[in-house]
């Protein structure tokens, strides 16, 4: 299976609120969200999907309702102008990773498999994840390390990588996880997945990416539209968490008169939306899931 749909049914009823509506699926992946907004729709009703992982086009929908967009979603405001939609009724973003892009060895997202250090979602652009390793400095690998895998012994993991790549160039993924034998085997797999997520976030700079679609995403939104996310780590979810409140992701926001804060969206619900049991034992990526609703106001 390409990618199993985390949250379709919760994530689409929050969606789709009008059948002849125009909507946008921002990670169309295997098409499995995408499918069920357009099952929600009229003949008059509209879907855009975005991808920019070129193995996603092979799942493109025969309907005359849809549209693939090969575009990284942080496109999202040029390329619905363009598309003669600059006005939507709402916005899903499912940010997972694609079972597929796990599942592909080559691609090197991975930590199961032994493969070239890649994690480009996009495979056109330069920057990979063997560049990132092998020529970015100790202090920006820490950082990376501290800040996306929050991994507490970022400077010496660091250090580590620096020292080796001196004499021989980290060219895989068994090549970098042999830098750190020593850690406990009950520990390990935690580590990894952290440290791998950590250089994919950086490859694909997917908090900036996440930025800008939030901020576009309001804005291509009509009043009363909705934005549907769902996340899958701590990163993610506050900025989307903080983003739904007010409209920013740092600072304080501006209040009223009243000294009321303003606020962007109203929250369907207070707290995040997550799996239940059976489909977390269906699905074992669904287990981080937090999906959270907002309605443009």
């Amino acid at each position: 299976m390409y990618h199993n749909p985390v949250l379709l049914k919760q994530s689409v009823d929050d969606l789709v609120t009008n059948p002849d509506g125009i909507y946008v699926d921002c990670t169309f992946g295997g098409g499995g969200h995408s499918r069920e907004i357009l099952s929600r729709l009229s003949e008059k009703g509209k879907l855009f999907s975005f991808d920019q992982d070129l193995d996603a086009l092979k799942n493109t929908i025969d309907d005359p309702r849809f549209t693939l967009v090969n575009q990284n979603f942080r496109f999202l405001e040029n390329s619905l102008l363009m598309y003669g939609a600059p006005q939507v009724d709402g916005v899903l973003a499912d940010l997972g990773v694609s079972s597929h892009q796990f599942d592909e060895a080559d691609r090197g997202f991975s930590t199961r498999s032994n493969a070239p250090l890649d994690m480009r979602m996009n495979v056109m652009q330069n920057l990979d994840a063997k560049r990132v390793i092998n020529e970015y400095g100790e202090e920006e690998l820490a950082d990376i390390f501290y800040h996306y895998g929050e991994l507490r012994e970022a400077r010496k993991l660091a250090r580590e990588i620096a020292h080796h790549r001196k004499t021989k160039t980290i060219e895989t993924t068994e090549d970098l996880k042999k830098l750190f034998s020593y850690i406990p085997p009950h520990k390990v797999n935690k580590f990894y997945a952290q440290l791998f997520q950590a250089v994919r976030i950086e490859v694909n700079q997917e908090l900036e990416v996440l930025k800008e679609m939030l901020v576009q995403a309001y804005n291509v939104l009509k009043p009363e539209g909705r934005l549907v996310v769902i996340s899958y780590h701590s990163l993610e979810d506050r900025l989307v968490k903080r983003f739904l409140k007010n409209g920013m992701f740092e600072g304080e926001p501006t209040r009223d008169i009243y000294g009321n804060y303003q606020k962007a969206f109203e929250l369907i619900k207070s707290k995040a939306i997550i799996p239940d049991d059976k489909e977390i034992e269906e699905n074992s990526r669904a287990r981080s899931a937090k999906m959270r609703t907002g309605i443009k106001l």
